[in-house]
């Protein structure tokens, strides 16, 4: 029996990572030269409302990136199963 319950749980925990999926999306754009320097800020949260005091902001991002003329922000979206999100800012700029 517990040999099956573990096989179960593998099979469980294999399909969840496969289901899990991301999706990277632009958010916006600026007339400023596109730099080298790169900054994220990132958040995770459960089953859509249980997030903790995580800041995904361009404005974190932009300071974690020492980022001071922001040219790119993207935002990077995953899932897993809908039951653990992640939601990260990505800034690019000088």
């Amino acid at each position: 029996m517990l040999r099956k319950i573990k096989a179960l749980a593998a099979i469980v925990a294999v399909v969840g990572f496969m289901s899990s999926c991301s999706l990277t999306l632009p958010v916006d754009a600026t007339s400023n030269p596109v730099g080298d320097k790169v900054g994220t800020a990132k958040a995770t949260g459960f089953l859509h409302v249980l997030f903790f005091n995580q800041d995904a902001s361009i404005q974190t991002a932009a300071k974690n990136g020492g980022i001071s003329k922001i040219s790119t922000v993207d935002i990077k979206q995953g899932d897993i199963l809908g039951i653990i999100q992640t939601y990260e800012t990505i800034v690019t700029g000088e």
